[in-house]
């Protein structure tokens, strides 16, 4: 999903979900980031500082690939034209 993408991925086994970098698209906060992505591109991300007590801004965020196929595809699609 992340091929023909400025997202870098991160590593991730035994879960549904998959980190993906975004330091080299914005230098917004991820929840920032994550806001916008729903409000112009209507695509859901966590973003990852939700998790931690203190602040932590790590330009990360948190997708899950649990979808059918046809919605990966269409994120993927997504991803590639941010």
């Amino acid at each position: 999903v992340t091929e023909g993408t400025r997202f870098k991925k991160i590593p991730s086994y035994g879960t549904y979900f998959q980190l993906l970098d975004y330091s080299s698209i914005t230098q917004e906060n991820d929840v920032d980031f994550s806001i916008r992505l729903i409000e112009e591109f209507k695509l859901a991300a966590i973003p990852v500082s939700v998790f931690y007590n203190s602040p932590l801004d790590e330009k990360v965020l948190r997708f899950c690939f649990a979808k059918k196929d046809d919605t990966i595809l269409k994120a993927g699609e997504i991803l590639q034209s941010i």
